[in-house]
């Protein structure tokens, strides 16, 4: 499949997706967003690929929206601002849930700066790993709009729901320093190996039952909104899923082997 806004690649398992317009800093345009949505799907779908890293070319992750579309709204009939708004919202809010309730895990690798959108896609990824010349901006509030790409849900949920009222009314800058205290990068690397640190990472964190790991990242992405009694009994759903997935048999007959071979020496 060929893109031109994005570059899409997969070794080994592990799917790498490129935001690629780095002349604009990976600001998102609607083009860009409709190939993002395309290569989501598809990742989701396919079972070869076991985990998603996320970044961007050149010295931007994401810039946030692009500058184009805010003219374009401006320029829009009074009349028709709020259903375009609401359409455009559908889509934003398509793309972060591809990525937050992807059943195989999502690393988003951080090479630059992650400002308004940008920040909350970044988020809406299971794990950040960040180089030295990232840092993070929720600047909606500079443009008068609140954050729209799932940051009021997944920055208090990283850093807890006063920083992220005042990380979000003041709209400044978080430098990596300051993202990692806080808790909204998880690991630091350099520019030239966060990739290929962020890849190794990926395949650490799926080398496990794809199954397993599908049913725990759905449940556990719901354990902020739901009681214990509802997190148990959706866990014993999912175990009885798992105890008839071929990797569970797998692997329980290799360790019942193993343990009648040592008794038997």
């Amino acid at each position: 499949m060929t893109f031109q806004l994005i570059e899409l690649t997969v070794d080994d398992g592990i799917a790498t997706l490129r935001l690629n317009r780095p002349e604009k800093r990976n600001a998102m345009n609607d083009d860009m967003r409709s190939e993002f949505i395309e290569a989501l799907e598809m990742i989701t779908a396919d079972k070869s690929i076991r985990a998603l890293v996320l970044t961007g070319n050149g010295k931007g992750f994401c810039a946030g929206g692009d500058i184009s579309g805010m003219e374009k709204r401006m320029k829009a009939p009074a009349g028709e601002v709020a259903f375009n708004g609401w359409h455009r919202q559908q889509r934003v809010h398509h793309a972060v849930s591809l990525l937050h309730t992807m059943p195989k895990p999502v690393i988003a690798a951080v090479n630059g700066p992650a400002s308004g959108l940008g920040a909350d896609t970044a988020l809406a990824c299971d794990f950040i790993i960040a180089s030295d010349a990232a840092n993070f901006t929720w600047s909606y509030i500079n443009r008068g709009i609140i954050p729209d790409g799932g940051g009021m849900y997944f920055l208090p949920r990283r850093v807890g729901l006063v920083k992220a009222k005042e990380l979000i009314f003041s709209g400044r800058k978080v430098d990596i320093d300051e993202a990692v205290r806080i808790g909204i990068v998880d690991k630091v690397t350099n520019s030239e190996s966060l990739v290929q640190d962020a890849q190794a990472w990926a395949k650490e964190m799926s080398h496990g039952s794809a199954t397993a790991l599908a049913l725990g990242k759905t449940i556990l992405n719901q354990t902020f909104e739901t009681t214990a009694a509802q997190v148990f009994a959706q866990g014993s759903q999912a175990q009885g899923i798992c105890y008839t997935s071929t990797e569970h048999r797998e692997s329980v007959l290799a360790f019942l082997e193993k343990a009648a071979a040592a008794k038997n020496k």
